[in-house]
């Protein structure tokens, strides 16, 4: 496990991130209590922002992307991106955008699908979902497993989507983004389609760049400051930003990277309990101490049965040659 980084843990049970940094546990959680007022300010300041940020109407089209040969990976950053390789990649497509909650909306309206999250979990015996509701000092880590939580409800009976049409939706495990994928005729990406499409012909760190944030400015929904204690919210989102919030890549898509992170068709190793795929792009809880998985070569496991509020997913076709 390496040391800055958070990961999943392995234990259904748990179905939390767990720490994996070597600091003494006190101090972490006395830092926690500390930083909580400033989380505070931090989240009115995102208020404010948020609606200074003018964002794509852009229907979520899919664009089509002629294939070639794909760099994958990246031998500069984590092990499970190494070794830096050549794929060849056909020609296919992609949607523009994350699939929104009003999407998804038609589909559920359509065919009347019950997502994974509606139905009782395991380990738990009641339904919910994973969700990143802030640190305290009881929780230092800020997840926790919510009872009901799900698609329309993504933070838990309290929240709703209302006046979020246009926001991507979330928990929603691969089952549920593969039904969905059918439904509308088209299906998930594989990794290196994805990559290939996050890139957009681009060899930098960032797909825009070698800077994160060029002239102080951010070029995706990703967590400013030191997380889970404190989000300086530069980017004007403190959580979920609606799709097009930032500027489309050289192919026309957006939010590759940051906002939520996006189901992929490719297993990311064997398992003999439940299925761990590869999700990719990074979502709006991804810091420098924290993940760092704003780039198109990473890529973290997910369990494919267990939904969370920062996992999404598009979808991609085939184009008839």
């Amino acid at each position: 496990m390496r040391a800055e980084c958070l990961n999943y843990a392995a234990n259904r049970n748990l179905n939390v991130y767990v720490r994996s940094m070597n600091r003494n546990p006190s101090v972490y959680v006395t830092l926690i209590s500390i930083a909580l007022m400033l989380s505070v300010s931090a989240c009115s300041e995102a208020d404010t922002k948020v609606s200074e940020r003018s964002c794509s109407s852009a229907k979520s089209t899919p664009i089509n992307i002629t294939g070639g040969k794909a760099i994958l990976g990246s031998d500069n950053f984590y092990p499970e991106e190494r070794p830096r390789r050549e794929a060849l990649v056909e020609n296919f497509n992609l949607d523009r955008t994350e699939v929104t909650n009003d999407m998804f909306a038609k589909f559920v309206e359509a065919t009347g699908y019950v997502t994974d999250a509606e139905r009782d979990q395991p380990g738990f015996g009641m339904p919910g979902a994973a969700v990143f509701a802030g640190p305290s000092a009881e929780n230092p880590s800020g997840w926790t497993f919510v009872e009901n939580a799900y698609w329309r409800a993504p933070e838990g009976p309290q929240s709703d989507i209302k006046g979020r049409g246009n926001y991507p939706v979330v928990q929603v495990s691969l089952r549920d983004a593969k039904t969905y994928a059918k439904w509308a005729g088209r299906r998930l990406p594989n990794e290196a389609e994805w990559e290939f499409a996050a890139r957009a012909g681009s060899d930098t760190t960032y797909i825009w760049g070698e800077e994160k944030s060029p002239g102080g400015q951010e070029q995706a929904n990703t967590w400013q400051g030191a997380f889970p204690i404190q989000n300086d919210v530069k980017d004007g989102f403190a959580s979920r930003a609606p799709v097009g919030c930032f500027s489309a890549n050289d192919f026309g898509l957006y939010d590759m990277i940051g906002n939520v992170w996006e189901w992929t068709d490719t297993t990311y190793r064997d398992s003999q309990g439940e299925a761990i795929h590869v999700i990719k792009g990074g979502s709006f809880l991804c810091a420098a101490n924290y993940c760092a998985r704003y780039r198109a070569s990473a890529r973290q496991p997910q369990e494919a049965g267990f939904a969370t509020n920062h996992i999404g997913f598009r979808t991609a076709g085939d184009i008839e040659e």
